[in-house]
């Protein structure tokens, strides 16, 4: 379905004012100019339906560029199936255009990250236990590794900690108790 069909169909107004509206947008009319200057062209439609259909016109074309995107993404990393892209193709909006490209979305490598593939992660539960009688110094030395990239016990323990600022962020719980504690 074309974007001018969808609009007039969203908007209860006939394809015609559509895309008359979106060639007088096109040519850099403004929304005033229009529903002033140019009834005849669009039918009678007023500034409120005109600006309507710019945005819509926006949104369509955002999520058209998204879809692109997404779909290069995909055909790049050889994961684009029929199906996929029947479904991607099929997304109305931004929020379901993203939730079908979550689970195929590049993860980015974060320190933490780096740290657990270092081996580091034993380290951080240790820390995070309740054996608070822990020496975090001790601790960290049996987990240097030159060949790993940890270099000394200040790497050990930098990584430990970038592994539970992690963890604390994605924490929903956490988030929530930290921000009532700052913010409200």
């Amino acid at each position: 379905m074309a974007h001018s069909q969808k609009i007039a169909g969203e908007l209860k107004v006939s394809e015609r004012q559509v895309v008359a509206t979106a060639a007088l947008l096109a040519e850099g009319a403004t929304v005033p100019f229009i529903a002033r200057y140019r009834k005849e062209a669009t039918g009678s439609l007023d500034e409120v339906a005109i600006a309507a259909i710019r945005d819509r016109l926006g949104e369509l074309e955002r999520l058209d560029e998204r879809r692109a995107a997404i779909l290069e993404s995909l055909r790049e990393r050889e994961l684009l199936t029929d199906d996929l892209s029947r479904v991607i193709a099929a997304s109305e909006t931004m929020t379901a255009l993203e939730d079908v490209y979550a689970p195929f979305r590049p993860r980015r490598r974060t320190r933490a990250t780096i740290a657990r593939e270092a081996g580091l992660e034993p380290l951080a539960d240790l820390l995070f236990s309740d054996q608070a009688r822990v020496n975090p110094q001790t601790a960290a030395v049996s987990f240097v590794n030159p060949d790993k990239g940890v270099a000394d016990v200040d790497a050990a323990l930098a990584g430990a900690r970038d592994i539970l600022a992690e963890r604390f962020s994605d924490d929903r719980t956490a988030r929530a108790s930290l921000r009532k504690l700052f913010w409200d």
